[in-house]
């Protein structure tokens, strides 16, 4: 069963994620962004949505495509280990994936309503793992994770970009 993640169980880096992960029911957090995001998102218009708060930055829908990218990336690492496979995963590097993205010319309310899918399978993948699971180790990007270290680096991604989108594009 998820916890909150002890050393070894992802590079330090991710501790930035993990602390900001919000508590010890990772699942109550996870399900608790949708309507969070939602709320904030909500408040965004389409032309708002492509507001850069400096030249060179992401507009805010760049970001949230980040978010949902991002958000498969660290959910499809967690499956993959979690099933028990264990070829290690290759990196994952942002501006690569934010360049062929285009999230410019992706209308706001499709990435939004793109969120919300990718949220609830999210939260559906790790209600439904087997208690074992959460404990099953993998590397990806040279890095060994546990499935419950991820589930927590999930959440504190999206808590950690939220608070990027509230003190700098708005």
């Amino acid at each position: 069963m998820p916890n909150i993640p002890g050393p070894g169980e992802a590079a330090p880096y991710y501790s930035l994620y993990i602390e900001k992960a919000g508590g010890e029911d990772v699942l109550a957090t996870l399900e608790a962004q949708l309507d969070e995001m939602d709320a904030y998102c909500s408040t965004i218009s389409e032309e708002g949505s492509l507001h850069r708060y400096a030249p060179g930055k992401w507009s805010i829908r760049e970001v949230l495509n980040h978010i949902n990218d991002t958000e498969r990336a660290f959910v499809f690492r967690a499956l993959w280990f979690a099933r028990g496979f264990t070829d290690p995963l290759p990196g994952y590097d942002q501006d690569i994936a934010a360049a062929g993205a285009k999230a410019d010319h992706i209308s706001w309310a499709a990435q939004v309503a793109e969120w919300r899918v990718i949220r609830a399978s999210t939260i559906a993948l790790f209600r439904n793992l087997p208690a074992e699971a959460w404990s099953a180790r993998g590397i990806a990007s040279g890095v060994e994770f546990t499935v419950n270290a991820l589930a927590f680096i999930t959440a504190g991604h999206v808590t950690h970009h939220l608070q990027i989108l509230r003190d700098r594009y708005r």
